[in-house]
């Protein structure tokens, strides 16, 4: 009898081994896996996502619209019923927001309507302003993160959150002061797309597996934007011959700003708390690998659980598109607005100019706002700098996609998440990366040229 049930035991222990490492493998090769179509590097994910706004771009379009307008209607609803005092039958409150917010989701509905039935001023509608927004940034947020959100609950169906956390965590705790579990976040953020990385750091700061802290941290630090952006920037400023020198000079940037901001205002005054009861991440004893083995094997979940879970994921997803697409839309192409005609960058650029020269940076007068602009849209910088010479184009690269934090899409999103972060944090975690990033990547450019 003690020999059949250990010889169960044994094959359920082999059994949760195979689905720990099927399941691990398929989601490595589904968000991980470098691909070349059209002569381009990129993964499946990417080219899911891709295929669908490629193929259905009108479909996309008015589905886009659909959300942003049922947000504002949603979002004034809620607005009406916390001011009501009679009983309703269904519950808004999860739409609710602040009169601030709700005029930029109400705004957001506005510029969506201007922009796919094509009326209204002349500069909403060009192709570098509200087509911009609306076609490439709104509409892949709004594919990304449902689909985002379902399939990242593959990448970790099995345990393989816990493996991954348990591997991480001599790296993690000491360095950025994050559980083990936040290198998943920063994956999800490069290799599909910051808004992924965010909806993940959310949920589990909504789960109390990250205190206030360590989620604020993840997102400031680790919201980038995903690897086939990196490769935008670099064709725009035909760079591409760099991309991966690029890439790494990006990744052990952010690395030290991270391993820096955590341990100087406004980051290390956060509070430690939490929304429940906390999540303690299991020790590991012994072998970090067998212990990662073993950890992730124990936090499986049956089939059933399981894809309960991914529809639970979507649904998530798609509750968090309507609260962030609008205002992504309205801060989002108002900055660009005042980017493109406004001097507003310009002035405030200005100042930067002896620091740049100061680093041996040529071009210093483009080369100034451009390392400022970027906290409007991540993609203006590289259009500051395409007449510059080669070492400015570098330099501002590698700027721009560090800076991470940026009005037309990262802001606005963190503002309307859960992870109580504020806009002042951001505004000076922005100024703080880009002063502590520059000579560091000035110093990387003199190497390189």
């Amino acid at each position: 009898m003690k020999q059949t049930s250990r010889t169960v035991e044994t094959a359920n222990n082999r059994l949760s081994y195979v689905k720990l490492w099927s399941t691990m493998i398929i989601g490595f090769l589904f968000f991980l896996l470098p691909i070349k179509v059209d002569g381009a590097w990129t993964i499946p994910f990417d080219v899911f996502v891709s295929g669908i706004q490629d193929h259905f771009p009108q479909m996309v379009a008015f589905y886009v619209l659909l959300i942003i307008l049922l947000s504002a209607v949603l979002s004034t609803i809620a607005f009406i019923q916390e001011r009501s005092n009679t009983e309703w039958s269904r519950d808004f409150s999860y739409f609710r927001t602040s009169i601030p917010f709700l005029i930029f989701r109400l705004l957001g509905a506005v510029f969506a309507i201007m922009i796919v039935f094509n009326i209204g001023p002349e500069a909403v509608l060009l192709p570098n302003t509200g087509q911009l927004m609306y076609h490439n940034l709104v509409s892949s947020v709004a594919v990304i993160v449902p689909l985002g959100a379902f399939f990242v609950t593959l990448f970790v169906a099995f345990g393989g959150l816990e493996f991954i956390g348990t591997l991480s965590k001599p790296i993690m705790r000491p360095l950025f002061k994050v559980p083990g579990v936040a290198s998943l976040d920063i994956v999800a953020s490069i290799v599909a797309s910051y808004s992924v990385g965010i909806y993940v750091t959310n949920k589990m700061y909504n789960q109390s597996r990250y205190s206030a802290k360590e989620s604020i941290i993840i997102v400031t630090c680790f919201s980038s934007v995903s690897i086939g952006f990196f490769a935008v920037v670099a064709s725009t400023l035909d760079l591409l011959h760099l991309f991966p020198l690029i890439f790494l000079s990006v990744t052990f940037v952010m690395i030290v700003l991270a391993a820096i901001l955590v341990r100087i205002p406004p980051l290390s005054r956060k509070p430690d708390t939490f929304v429940g009861e906390p999540v303690e991440e299991e020790q590991p004893e012994g072998n970090l690998f067998k212990a990662a083995l073993r950890i992730g094997a124990a936090g499986q979940k049956n089939l059933i659980s399981y894809l309960k879970n991914c529809l639970v994921g979507l649904l998530d997803g798609g509750k968090l598109t309507i609260l962030i697409l609008p205002t992504i839309l309205s801060i989002g192409l108002s900055a660009i607005l005042i980017a493109e005609y406004t001097p507003v960058f310009q002035w405030i650029g200005k100042p930067m100019e002896p620091l740049i020269m100061l680093l041996g940076i040529p071009d210093a007068h483009l080369v100034a706002p451009a390392s400022l602009v970027g906290i409007a849209e991540m993609f203006l910088p590289a259009l500051f700098v395409v007449e510059a010479a080669v070492e400015a184009k570098f330099f501002i690269a590698v700027l721009s996609l560090s800076q991470v934090l940026f009005f037309s899409a990262v802001i606005p999103l963190l503002m309307e998440v859960d992870v109580p972060v504020t806009l002042k944090d951001m505004l000076i975690l922005f100024v703080l990366r880009t002063l502590i990033a520059m000579p560091i990547i000035a110093v990387i450019t003199h190497i390189v040229f």
